[in-house]
């Protein structure tokens, strides 16, 4: 019943950036721990960055990030608008793939196996 639809995907040249946007279905974002990964061509999928809520606070969200991306990408959640984002900045030829957004309810917020729903991903091409 979840429904993810990414976009802003696009062709960047290198240190540029991108806003990713990822539209979920209902109550999706308040009911969900999130994440984006991304799949490059003869790669695996891989995580790049989740977020959930604080142990401080609900209204607190803990972010996550893989090493390759950490101080580059920023993950955030607009809940009155029902949209995950990924802000990504200093963009290199490396961060080409395909990005997804997905949701869990459990399990690790690294493993692709552990996400009960995806969308089905925008394209990001950075040219050097």
């Amino acid at each position: 019943q979840v429904q993810l639809v990414e976009s802003g995907g696009g062709l960047i040249q290198t240190g540029g950036s991108l806003r990713l946007s990822c539209a979920a279905s209902g109550r999706t974002l308040s009911r969900y721990a999130m994440g984006w990964f991304r799949q490059a061509p003869g790669k695996e999928r891989e995580f790049v960055a989740a977020i959930s809520w604080s142990a401080i606070s609900w209204s607190v969200d803990s972010t996550y990030y893989a090493d390759s991306v950490k101080g580059r990408f920023t993950i955030s959640r607009d809940y009155a608008k029902n949209t995950l984002y990924l802000q990504m900045s200093s963009l290199k030829p490396e961060d080409t793939a395909v990005y997804y957004c997905a949701a869990r309810t459990g399990g690790s917020r690294y493993q692709v196996a552990d996400y009960d729903y995806w969308g089905q991903g925008t394209q990001v091409t950075v040219s050097s």
